[in-house]
């Protein structure tokens, strides 16, 4: 009903939930899974997946939840002019097609008045704070029906959100923030806790490492890697990149087959397919990746160098996955 709202198209997805509290979607999921703890007898093995659907769009928090933010100081990374001149065609295409078209409730605006930004941007710290409240309570559950001494709890999430950075909304860029997700591991009688892991790895690690947790044996085609052993105080397994893709999407207005990056420490690559424009970003100079050098003469060779890594690396995956690929058909 949110299209109905007089302040539609200026809020920028950014509205209260209205309706009873224990309704809204991330305190609805949450308490659904606190019931199934408390009602379903304990069994053992027990694997519980909690999808909170949070801080998904539109950023609709309680009115209690938002109190505490709207009147603070947040940080808001301002959109240079340099920034927006660099983008490929493909994404001020998407950028100004969800002027036009709204998704998930979220009308956005080219050049949103600081203000808007800082409004939606309380909306979502509010919508995290609310998911880490349901996960305090899910711990709790956890251990009030006696699964807390015995098992692994992963908190991640799948991709981040612009919120207004680099002129964009919500996911379909490739920037650190959109591709770098939290990813919390917590189970004390197996893991140390108190560590952070500052290394590449890719989210789909996750896979091989539930599994073996559960003492099965990933199957050999995974191109993922366990990191079971850094969090047994070894090492994370070694990646010189990680790599991220985004197939086409007609409704967001990104009109490009497939946008795939890569990434190592210190650079990162975005190729849109069938393009002779992409992305390329010093990330040691240029953390927030607002200076595209793809047609820099200086950077021509590590975008060449990076543009092999990602060749090799798509055949070689070819390669490498072609007997699960032929068995899932």
């Amino acid at each position: 009903m949110y299209r109905q709202r007089p302040d539609y198209r200026e809020a920028m997805g950014a509205f209260t939930w209205d309706l009873p509290a224990d309704m809204q979607s991330d305190n609805f999921v949450g308490g659904l899974a606190r019931w199934w703890l408390d009602t379903y007898p304990t069994t053992q093995p027990l694997f519980l997946e909690v999808g909170f659907p949070g801080p998904h769009p539109p950023y609709d928090p309680t009115p209690e939840a938002l109190a505490p933010y709207l009147d603070r100081d947040l940080p808001i990374q301002p959109v240079s002019q340099a920034d927006l001149d660099g983008q490929p065609e493909a994404m001020r295409v998407m950028r100004e097609h969800n002027t036009e078209v709204d998704h998930d409730s979220v009308m956005h605006i080219v050049d949103p008045p600081l203000e808007s930004r800082r409004r939606q941007r309380a909306h979502y710290m509010a919508n995290v704070t609310m998911i880490d409240t349901q996960m305090g309570e899910l711990m709790d559950a956890l251990e009030r029906n006696g699964y807390a001494d015995d098992c692994v709890v992963i908190f991640t999430s799948d991709h981040g959100d612009c919120l207004g950075d680099h002129g964009h909304i919500q996911k379909w860029t490739m920037y650190d923030a959109v591709t770098r997700v939290p990813c919390i591991v917590w189970s004390p009688k197996r893991f140390a806790g108190g560590r952070r892991i500052d290394d590449l790895v890719q989210w789909f690690d996750l896979g091989p490492t539930i599994l073996e947790i559960a003492g099965c044996e990933p199957d050999p085609n995974m191109e993922a890697r366990s990191l079971l052993p850094a969090l047994e105080g070894g090492n994370p397994p070694h990646r010189d990149y990680v790599f991220t893709e985004q197939g086409r999407d007609d409704g967001n207005g990104l009109h490009v087959d497939l946008v795939t990056a890569v990434r190592s420490r210190t650079w990162k690559l975005v190729h849109f397919l069938g393009e002779d424009e992409g992305q390329l970003f010093d990330l040691r100079n240029d953390p927030d990746e607002e200076l595209n050098l793809w047609n820099d003469p200086v950077a021509a060779q590590i975008r060449s160098e990076m543009l092999d890594v990602l060749r090799d690396w798509r055949l070689s995956s070819g390669v490498a996955t072609a007997n699960w690929a032929a068995g899932a058909r």
